[in-house]
């Protein structure tokens, strides 16, 4: 399983908006700059995560955008469900229907099974962590993650 592009380029982007909380707006050119990351492409980003409700925006001058809730209430399973729109490995767990030996299926509890384990440790790690691991402020720095699935 492999994570897209866009998806990790919204990780890096959500925890920019995170060191910025209750600083006000943050205008993409901003973070595009600061991540060598096309504008244009945290647009189309941006566009997926105001929709699900991650971010908030305002425009003009002063506008740009700014997390929908607190750091800590937002995960990075949220942000990549955002973008991806499941993270099931296989497209028989979240559509049956698709295939014809779901009711018999051995491998169906497999994917199952890694598709919670995805949930469960994503939804542990919250923007306010990454944040403070960014910022140097964490008990880890922030390339000391080390995740088994």
């Amino acid at each position: 399983m492999r994570i897209s592009s866009k998806s990790h380029y919204a990780v890096r982007a959500m925890i920019e908006l995170a060191l910025e909380y209750n600083r006000g707006y943050l205008q993409l050119k901003v973070i595009a700059q600061r991540h060598g990351i096309s504008k244009k492409f945290l647009e189309q980003i941006f566009i997926l995560l105001r929709a699900k409700g991650l971010v908030d925006s305002q425009r003009g001058y002063s506008g740009g955008f700014v997390l929908s809730r607190p750091p800590r209430e937002i995960t990075v399973y949220d942000i990549l469900e955002a973008l991806e729109n499941t993270m099931s490995p296989v497209e028989c767990i979240d559509h049956p229907e698709t295939c014809d030996r779901h009711g018999y299926c051995a491998t169906r509890k497999v994917w199952i099974g890694l598709r919670d384990c995805i949930r469960r440790e994503l939804s542990a790690i919250n923007l306010a962590v990454l944040a403070e691991a960014q910022a140097g402020k964490g008990p880890c720095s922030a390339d000391s993650y080390i995740y088994h699935i």
